[in-house]
């Protein structure tokens, strides 16, 4: 009787076990079942490594890419300029939509299983932004991006160096020779790498030292032009003289800052740059983007040009934009994105969109006094004229990278209007001058964009 017994509860046991890795597995099937159905190696829905079902448009619904031919979109400029969106032939390139989307490229349906057709996913770019964006960078390395920060919808993500995707044997084998041109060309620069700021950092500098030393109403700096800090000469391009707080972010006063830099010490710079959401990744549409790095030092000298934006700092673009759009609204703005919708070839939603809030440690009146500060670097420095009527907010950086080698160009911040909430990053490395030449490019996609409104 007590055999019996036994075995009843093993039986018992065992059903239990069983149902539960039935459960289990349902569970799982109808979680993770399109990405299953989209692995690489199921030949229904792959060509010779590639996808070949669905297809990818713009936010406008320009066909970028057509899954069952393998076509790209006809314009060579926004086939090129939109490479690093939508992924290269041979997927070398790990930010495109080929690849991160793919799941939702095939018509698959837990119930029928994988369909013919496929899905059209409609990234949030538009193709047209990106072509003006690209045709701008006119064939500097860098990158160029615009988000809304009230939607996250990124409208435009330009890395630069790309290439036409039907050249990608021609540069598949350039890349191979070792030929320059083609240096970090599969690497998205907007998420996947991470650069010296220079004075775009001092935003954060900017924004610590309104907390602590009451900067806005107390801070005053006279600069001759350099200074002498633990044995490091900081220099300034020119001889600014007296100057409050706005003065010197609007001259970006490299020894005022370096001044705030050793009053702030390097731990609270690090936690500004923390909170700021520079030194941790941002995960955008399944991404991951770079982390950026801030170094706390005992050294004098060095923690003055830290708190300048050089010294070891590393930002990366994809956080830095998110820094502005957090600024614009004054503490939190929308997650990056790049998937707009996903409908069947009946023009019918098969996946559900979400979103997600981005936040910074800054108190919203901090905000309010960098939003401010930013706003007077255009009207009294950069130039409003170049940006017509826009109220843009902007910050930009001469990010030095070597004695041999041009600085990089950085030219960053938003537009203060509910009308066009677009928060922006420009960077072209090793272009120079960050206000004329990053600055610039801001100008002509931001008018191209808000044009076309």
């Amino acid at each position: 009787m007590r055999k019996l017994r036994g075995r009843t509860w093993f039986v018992l046991l065992f059903a239990l076990l069983l149902t539960a890795g039935i459960c289990i597995l349902l569970g799982m099937y109808f979680v993770k079942g399109s990405e299953w159905a989209s692995f690489s190696a199921n030949s229904h829905l792959y060509t010779n490594g590639r996808i070949a079902t669905g297809s990818i448009t713009d936010r406008n619904g320009l066909l970028l890419y057509d899954g069952e031919t393998g076509d790209y979109a006809e314009d060579r400029t926004i086939r090129t300029a939109t490479l690093h969106a939508v992924g290269d032939q041979y997927g070398n390139i790990m930010s495109g939509a080929k690849l991160l989307f793919r799941q939702y490229m095939a018509s698959y349906n837990p119930i029928t299983g994988v369909g013919t057709g496929g899905n059209r996913v409609a990234l949030t770019i538009d193709a047209q932004l990106n072509a003006a964006a690209y045709q701008a960078l006119d064939g500097r390395q860098g990158t160029v991006a615009v988000y809304n920060y009230n939607t996250g919808e990124i409208l435009c993500m330009v890395s630069s160096p790309t290439f036409d995707p039907y050249d990608s044997e021609a540069v598949l084998a350039a890349v191979n020779a070792g030929d320059s041109r083609y240096d970090g060309v599969y690497l998205n620069h907007f998420l996947s790498a991470s650069f010296t700021p220079g004075s775009i950092f001092k935003v954060v500098t900017t924004a610590a030292a309104i907390d602590h030393l009451n900067a806005l109403e107390d801070f005053s700096f006279t600069c001759t032009g350099s200074m002498e800090i633990g044995g490091t000469t900081i220099t300034c391009p020119s001889v600014h003289g007296e100057q409050d707080l706005a003065g010197a972010l609007a001259n970006s006063c490299n020894c005022a800052y370096a001044q705030l830099a050793l009053e702030l010490g390097g731990e609270t710079l690090q936690k500004y740059a923390k909170s700021a959401g520079l030194l941790n990744a941002i995960k955008v549409s399944g991404i991951d983007s770079a982390k950026g790095s801030y170094t706390v030092t005992n050294d004098a000298g060095s923690l003055a040009w830290s708190g300048v934006g050089q010294y070891t700092d590393l930002v990366n673009p994809c956080s830095e934009l998110v820094l502005m759009g957090c600024i614009a609204g004054e503490g939190s703005a929308k997650t990056p994105t790049l998937l707009k919708s996903v409908t069947s070839d009946l023009g019918l939603p098969t996946a559900l969109i979400s979103s997600s809030t981005s936040s910074i440690g800054w108190k919203a009146s901090t905000c309010r006094a960098v939003k401010a500060l930013m706003r007077n670097n255009v009207t009294n420095h950069y130039g409003q004229s170049q940006f017509g009527d826009l109220p843009v907010c902007a910050k930009s950086g001469t990010a030095e990278v070597g004695s041999d080698a041009a600085p990089h160009a950085w030219f960053v911040g938003f537009i203060d209007d509910p009308d066009h909430p677009y928060a922006f990053v420009v960077l072209v490395e090793n272009g120079g001058w960050g206000s004329s030449v990053a600055g610039s490019i801001a100008a002509t996609v931001l008018n191209v964009l808000c044009g076309s409104d």
